[in-house]
């Protein structure tokens, strides 16, 4: 065997793709991503990124498109695709900031809140059935160890000049 191919060979063994946490975390993320999408789709005709879109806008309200992509950390071009969608469906509302008129400001329409009503149960059933497999120490201890991911994964992304 030629030394670049044992070399890739070796190399290549160490990245164990099974065991590799962000490979993981990504397989868990769009099986989970997939499972809840087919009753967003069903029960309230929404993809995953109007959703997002909604449920960031339910609890921060008055962002720009810019600062919901920032706030989930999603694709802009995603982002503005399903705030275009919602604004056509009139499950948002655009108005411009008093002292920069370019800057744009979303909220929920009255639709959209009925909307996210709906859909937040159907969200939280979906967690409550997923988180089921753990125990409550378990729980407790993903949701720390998740946010000390999320805190150390920014701060990466900072070093590598990107901010999410």
């Amino acid at each position: 065997m030629p030394t670049s191919i044992r070399s890739f060979s070796r190399s290549a063994d160490r990245l164990r793709l099974e065991r590799f946490v962000p490979y993981r975390l990504s397989v868990l993320s769009n099986i989970v991503s997939m499972s809840i999408a087919h009753t967003y789709e069903r029960e309230c005709g929404l993809t995953i990124p109007e959703w997002r879109v909604l449920a960031v806008l339910a609890r921060y309200p008055n962002l720009s498109a810019i600062e919901v992509a920032e706030r989930a950390a999603m694709d802009k071009v995603a982002v503005s695709r399903a705030v275009q969608s919602l604004l056509a469906g009139r499950k948002l509302v655009r108005s411009y900031h008093k002292g920069d008129r370019r800057r744009s400001m979303l909220r929920l329409s009255a639709a959209g809140r009925a909307l996210y009503m709906r859909v937040a149960p159907l969200a939280l059933g979906y967690e409550r059935k997923l988180l089921d497999a753990l125990s409550p120490s378990d729980r407790r201890a993903l949701d720390r160890l998740i946010g000390k991911l999320i805190e150390r994964a920014r701060l990466l992304n900072h070093m590598n000049g990107k901010d999410t």
